[in-house]
């Protein structure tokens, strides 16, 4: 009996012996391999000992690339993600100091946060000039301005039609006004050059006087020739300028029934009265605006008119 075991103990010996060696997982040799700089160039063997050579190393393959290739092709047909390995500690320390925000982020953010805010103020600023302008008028009858006709320094018709299409600001005064009307005209004057340097024609520059007996065109004419050419000068009868008056809202106290020579007192309202171009009032500048905030106020309003 044991003569006829011999043979089969010599046949299993062989077997017994190659359980008997150490086993290395092929699969974590493989990713180790290729997590590593160097690669085995196609042809060469496995440097393991007793390892048999791997699929990927007997077929061609390319070449081995950067090390921040972000995946490699493995023999199963996947891919397999490569780490980002860095030389030096400094490299790796300020690879992860800033996280995921970089320089170039931050100066993005600031910008558009920066751009937002701008556009939401001016947005503001403008609406809130459209609410001013649309308390300002009335429902039915205006309550600052209204139709008029009138002369001009030409002598020349001259009604509230003639200023429709554009801006216009009004200021209510008389030639013989000792100091408050030179000071306002030149006022004027630097208003309405500061806007039409921005925005030419759009703004029409009107002076009514509050005391006809005394103005009349030929009058007006030689007086606002000393402060701008541009400027339209308006007179007419007592009683349309009082209407006048009256639709604007200017304190009138010339005296009806004045003989020639005689002196008086005339007293009115300091304001530059602007209007829209359908003739509705939109805002009064009074002597608290500088023509650089006066002009600014009309040039914004011209400018939400277009839009």
């Amino acid at each position: 009996m044991s003569r006829s075991l011999a043979p089969s103990r010599l046949g299993l010996r062989p077997l017994l012996q190659a359980q008997s060696q150490p086993r290395v997982c092929q699969r974590l040799l493989f990713s180790r391999r290729y997590a590593s700089s160097s690669i085995t160039t196609p042809g060469t063997a496995s440097s393991v000992p007793g390892l048999p050579t791997s699929p990927l190393t007997r077929s061609a393959r390319p070449a081995a690339s950067s090390q921040h290739t972000p995946s490699s092709f493995s023999a199963t047909g996947r891919y397999q993600q490569r780490r980002y390995k860095a030389k030096t500690v400094e490299e790796a320390r300020s690879r992860y100091r800033t996280g995921p925000f970089s320089w170039k982020a931050g100066v993005l953010f600031v910008l558009a946060g920066c751009g937002l805010v701008w556009y939401f103020e001016a947005e503001k600023k403008r609406m809130h000039r459209k609410r001013v302008a649309e308390a300002t008028k009335g429902v039915g009858k205006p309550k600052v301005g209204g139709d008029f006709n009138l002369v001009d320094h030409e002598g020349r018709p001259f009604s509230s039609a003639d200023l429709k299409g554009r801006y216009s600001l009004v200021y209510f005064g008389f030639t013989h006004c000792p100091d408050i009307c030179p000071e306002e005209l030149d006022k004027m004057a630097q208003m309405f050059d500061l806007v039409e340097a921005e925005v030419p024609g759009a703004v029409a520059p009107v002076f009514i006087t509050c005391d006809p007996a005394r103005d009349d065109p030929k009058v007006l004419k030689s007086y606002l020739a000393e402060f701008h050419p541009s400027f339209i000068g308006l007179t007419g009868t007592y009683d349309d300028i009082k209407q006048v008056c009256k639709a604007y809202r200017v304190y009138f106290s010339t005296p009806k029934d004045v003989k020639p020579g005689q002196d008086y007192l005339v007293d009115h309202s300091i304001y530059f009265y602007l209007m829209d171009p359908e003739g509705d009032f939109v805002e009064a500048l009074g002597r608290q605006h500088s023509p650089q905030q006066a002009a600014k106020v009309i040039l914004e309003h011209v400018k939400d008119w277009k839009k």
